[in-house]
């Protein structure tokens, strides 16, 4: 039986348990493995940005708007350049594009060397944007490969497995943030005045700026070495890859609105990005502004909220042998809405806590809005997932949205409105929106 005809199984098979059937084959462990690795290595770019905002609103003195448009510089990426994966994973190869993506996410790093000598913001937006344009393609081929690797009716908790090791790389770029970049220097105003009048300030401000080189030379190094790995691997073919065999297209763009639930996947994937990426983006100044605790201390609630994340990751999907995928999320968005809401009443302790906890309910989402949506697009599942992928810019629209409302409420807890928001239609998706449907022409039989 074909890729293409495991992926056009009615949806009676996924009332099967999930439980019962394996989540890869023994002989694709090694690329499986190599795939599943990528989730780790695009998680730690992601979460060094949390601390990068941090870091750039004190070297470069600029407010929490328009340090959020790092993460519009950086989803913009994934949002211009998914589309020309997916085609040239079509014409080619999974492999082709995530080697690809691989080389363009090194480059990325090493073009923090020269943004930092040259010390322009500017520079290192061109750079996170060249990071992410890399990571367009892993995701976009990590994804769908992933979920096509074995039988369809185990595809999210393969994907929720995979996607388990992207905290790990979440976990490490806050850590090495934390670590390596914040220097734990934040000077008050009266010292600002006292090194302005030595002469001495802009030093500082450099030396801040400068520390950001060593940690994204070494990942750029690491990354580079593991596409070489990869090139000498040999990958299966799947479904869609190079030229089409008989009775197998390569799907078509027009054929992805005739399912309503992949639609709704793509708005819900926005909202979910848009919400994980703004609440980590601003946890730290959460933190900071509601409990006065220096930035390494926050940065370390930033880990550990990561780490809140992992353990759901990796529970959800245990979980997922027992309960509906869809259904589960959905209880998960209810449980987010309370816990932002609290946060936003509350800020404080209380808040953080609440806020702190929300990771660990947003951990299944993403990977299984994904799964959700390529559910029976058959030849369209590459050109499917790209569009999945795209929606990612909801990271570089809403994350600058809850900075704005922050510098104009001067409020970090009403900012947080923006994320609970976004948990309201995921909630929807998951309970209704999901439940796979097909449009059919007037007049088809």
């Amino acid at each position: 039986m074909t890729m293409t005809s495991h992926l056009a199984q009615t949806s009676g098979s996924e009332k099967r348990s999930s439980g019962e059937h394996k989540l890869f084959s023994r002989e694709h462990l090694a690329p499986f493995l190599l795939v599943t690795a990528l989730f780790f290595f695009w998680g730690i770019p992601n979460n060094l940005n949390d601390v990068l905002i941090k870091q750039f609103m004190k070297s470069f003195e600029i407010t929490r708007f328009k340090a959020g448009l790092l993460q519009s510089a950086f989803y913009m990426g994934y949002f211009l350049l998914s589309m020309p994966a997916a085609l040239i994973m079509r014409k080619y190869s999974y492999k082709a594009g995530l080697v690809t993506g691989l080389f363009l996410y090194s480059a990325g790093a090493v073009l923090f060397w020269p943004a930092a000598v040259v010390g322009k913001y500017g520079f290192f937006l061109f750079a996170l944007f060249v990071i992410a344009s890399g990571l367009a393609f892993l995701e976009t081929g990590a994804n769908s490969f992933i979920a096509q690797l074995g039988d369809p009716v185990s595809s999210e908790r393969r994907l929720n497995f995979s996607q388990a090791f992207n905290p790990f790389g979440a976990i490490s770029g806050a850590l090495i943030g934390t670590i390596f970049i914040f220097s734990g220097i934040e000077l008050r105003p009266q010292e600002i005045a006292v090194r302005r009048a030595a002469g001495t300030y802009q030093q500082y401000l450099q030396h801040e700026t400068m520390r950001v080189i060593t940690p994204y030379l070494v990942l750029a190094c690491v990354v580079f070495a593991w596409a070489l790995l990869m090139i000498r691997t040999r990958f299966p073919k799947i479904a869609g890859e190079g030229s089409s065999g008989p009775g197998e297209g390569k799907g078509r763009f027009k054929d992805l609105f005739k399912y309503p639930h992949f639609i709704q996947a793509v708005l819900a994937q926005f909202f979910y990005v848009g919400a994980q990426v703004g609440t980590w983006s601003y946890f730290i100044q959460y933190v900071q502004s509601y409990t006065g605790r220096p930035e390494k201390v926050a940065g370390y609630f930033l880990t550990g909220t990561l780490v809140a994340f992992l353990v759901g990751r990796f529970s959800s999907t245990v979980l997922m042998k027992y309960i509906q995928p869809r259904i589960l999320m959905g209880i998960y968005s209810l449980v987010n809405i309370l816990l932002v809401g609290i946060g936003v009443a509350h800020p404080g302790w209380v808040g953080v806590w609440a806020i702190f906890l929300s990771s660990f309910f947003m951990s299944l989402m993403f990977p299984t809005i994904f799964a959700l949506g390529l559910k029976e697009l058959g030849p369209n599942t590459k050109l499917g997932s790209s569009m999945i992928v795209m929606a990612i810019v909801g990271g570089a629209v809403l994350t600058p949205l809850m900075g704005l409302v922050s510098d104009a409420t001067k409020s970090m807890a009403l900012a947080m409105l923006v994320p609970l928001a976004c948990y309201v239609f995921i909630a929807y998706f998951g309970f209704v929106g999901s439940r796979v449907r097909v449009r059919r022409a007037p007049g088809a039989a």
